[in-house]
């Protein structure tokens, strides 16, 4: 059992390696803008539920959504997650149209008691990624003059790459019987590069411009969680559940580099903001068997600065509505503890383009959880189809597979000889 036990930790610790020092994929044009996409860090079984998290309080999962849920763990039991997902995204501008394949591990967690009533998490995740490679080739049409031609044509390339990962470390502590109380402390890592070029005909006396831009993440910050839950004529479960961060320095280095007839570099000190956060989430359970959830979640970017601004990120809001049903917990077949989850949610992009929001994002999921016989371990898989935006210029339609293992095992029993 020892050996196992430490085969496993050395397995764990190379993959949070890997993780931290690679990004995740992704070749979505969309995460050209702010910091690219956002990951709310959902484990396997929150994004089946269409990202229900706020209001869960589970001892077979690790909710690192909400950080008051850490106190359910078992006082005999060690828990390990960690999730991957490939992802097939549809890309269509105009008659144009391109499929995209990318796959990664996407988190790994783990969760133990310290005391009774008192739980620790800790892990590694991703905070955004970026990841693009397009270009468009346009006719300009010039001042006729004598050493000018009447037009020419122009390339624009653009090309991002990198995103933000972060360790996070948390504690929850019960009170009373009915409330916990938790927080999560982060350390964010990570750079995002942005690079945007226009080269002309060779034949014309105009030079090529090329301009990055550069962001370098290296900060802490703090998320507050908090749960009331209380059962009510035996068979109802019925938790509310708090989620707040707030505004934070983004404490990175930043730079814009263009070179081209000339180079220059521009500099950005404490120019860049996170935003406050405040989610809520309504978690309802029937006899062990059906679960069902509610949250949403509110992130003030229009307060915080991008490169010096306040006008160029929007306010998002997000809705997330799911459930799961268990045929019979206490059944003696296998069938009877398979968990089967249904999820929708909503929600408008962070970021503007040409001034203006490009459209609601949605996603609908659906998913499994696959108890191992004997054990308390759970394989989870999920999928879901989702749209990103609805701007003229560029449709997204995607469609994202999930797998993820978390493991629960009895590592604090003390055997008899």
């Amino acid at each position: 059992m020892l050996n196992h036990k430490v085969l496993f930790f050395i397995f764990a610790t190379l993959m949070m390696m890997q993780l931290s020092y690679s990004q995740n994929n992704t070749n979505s044009p969309y995460t050209r803008f702010g910091y690219g996409e956002i990951n709310d860090n959902h484990n396997g079984e929150q994004r089946a539920m269409g990202g229900v998290a706020i209001g869960v309080r589970s001892s077979a999962s690790i909710n690192s959504v909400n950080p008051a849920s850490y106190s359910v763990v078992d006082s005999m039991t060690f828990m390990f997650d960690m999730g991957a997902s490939l992802l097939v995204s549809n890309f269509s501008s105009g008659n144009n149209k391109k499929t995209t394949f990318t796959g990664n591990l996407d988190y790994l967690t783990i969760q133990f008691p310290l005391a009774k009533k008192i739980g620790v998490s800790a892990g590694i995740q991703p905070y955004s990624f970026s990841g693009y490679n397009f270009s468009e080739t346009q006719l300009l049409f010039l001042a006729n003059n004598t050493d000018t031609p009447d037009s020419l044509t122009a390339t624009k390339s653009f090309v991002g790459s990198g995103g933000f990962s972060e360790f996070y470390a948390g504690l929850s502590f019960e009170l009373f019987h009915h409330l916990a109380l938790g927080v999560n402390a982060y350390y964010m890592f990570g750079s995002i590069n942005n690079y945007r070029n226009i080269s002309f005909n060779q034949s014309t006396n105009f030079t090529s411009t090329t301009q990055l831009n550069y962001i370098e993440a290296n900060n802490f910050r703090f998320r507050y969680g908090g749960q009331f839950f209380t059962t009510f004529a035996k068979k109802h479960e019925i938790t509310l559940g708090l989620i707040y961060e707030q505004k934070k320095n983004f404490n990175g280095n930043a730079s814009t580099i263009i070179s081209g007839i000339s180079v220059d570099t521009i500099n950005y000190d404490l120019a860049f903001d996170l935003p406050t956060i405040f989610g809520a989430g309504l978690y309802y359970t029937y006899h062990n068997k059906l679960s069902v959830g509610l949250d949403y979640s509110f992130q003030n970017w229009e307060e915080a600065r991008f490169y010096g601004k306040t006008d160029t990120l929007a306010n998002r809001h997000k809705i997330a509505i799911g459930g799961e049903y268990i045929p019979n917990p206490n059944g003696r077949k296998y069938f009877e503890h398979i968990r089967y989850r249904v999820g929708f949610n909503t929600s408008n992009p962070y970021y503007k383009i040409e001034g203006i929001s490009p459209g609601k994002n949605f996603g609908i999921n659906f998913g499994v959880g696959l108890p191992l016989r004997y054990s308390r371990t759970i394989i989870n898989a999920s999928f879901e189809y989702g749209k990103i935006g609805n701007y003229s210029k560029l449709k997204e339609n995607y469609f994202k597979f999930t797998f993820n293992a978390c493991i629960n095992e009895n590592w604090f029993f003390k055997r008899k000889l």
